[in-house]
């Protein structure tokens, strides 16, 4: 493979990704990113590179101060901007989970996302490259899964009621493992004594 097939084939893998992948240095300014994060950025790409990632995904707290992304008291408490920090220290964060605070149109939508931040060197340049998994479906189901007060059985989306490891594994291939909680545990030793 030449040069040229090289870039068009590590484009073709960067766009492929089904998340969001951004490059970003360490004021998480953009510096690249994947076909499924334009999506997200609603902008062109010229209005994209080089701005910090929450000015150009409209995260509420980059509006909270003049000086913008990673400025504002929360800022401090960011999942994304501290993993892409901790990166540059050299560690990996894998999976970190978050809530994303962002304006669309007016009106505050919430992600729940996934951060993973990864440190990488590219021509003398240290950078991160930022994986944001949204996870809100998954999430909205964790909040809203009916489950019986008495026997703990779930309903599903068919009205039927199943066990609840049943549920988990049928519906996200989901496998537990028993075990006793510290008072179970008392409860079932004393019934044995």
């Amino acid at each position: 493979m030449d040069e040229k097939e090289k870039t068009d084939f590590l484009r073709m893998v960067f766009d492929a990704l089904p998340s969001f992948v951004f490059v970003v240095d360490q004021d998480v300014r953009i510096q690249e990113y994947n076909t499924v994060a334009s999506d997200l950025l609603m902008a062109e790409r010229k209005a994209i590179i080089k701005q910090r990632a929450g000015e150009i995904l409209h995260c509420l707290h980059s509006r909270e101060v003049p000086d913008g992304c990673g400025r504002a008291p929360f800022c401090k408490n960011c999942i994304i901007r501290n993993s892409v920090t901790e990166a540059f220290h050299g560690n990996r964060v894998v999976r970190r989970r978050t809530k994303i605070e962002l304006m669309r149109d007016g009106n505050q939508i919430m992600i729940y996302a996934l951060i993973t931040a990864s440190p990488f060197s590219f021509q003398d340049r240290s950078l991160v490259l930022l994986v944001i998994e949204d996870i809100s479906e998954i999430d909205e189901l964790q909040r809203i899964i009916p489950i019986c007060s008495i026997c703990k059985k779930v309903r599903d989306d068919k009205e039927s009621w199943t066990q609840v490891e049943a549920y988990f594994k049928n519906n996200w291939d989901v496998d537990f493992s028993h075990s006793y909680c510290p008072d179970c545990l008392k409860n079932e030793m004393d019934k044995v004594r």
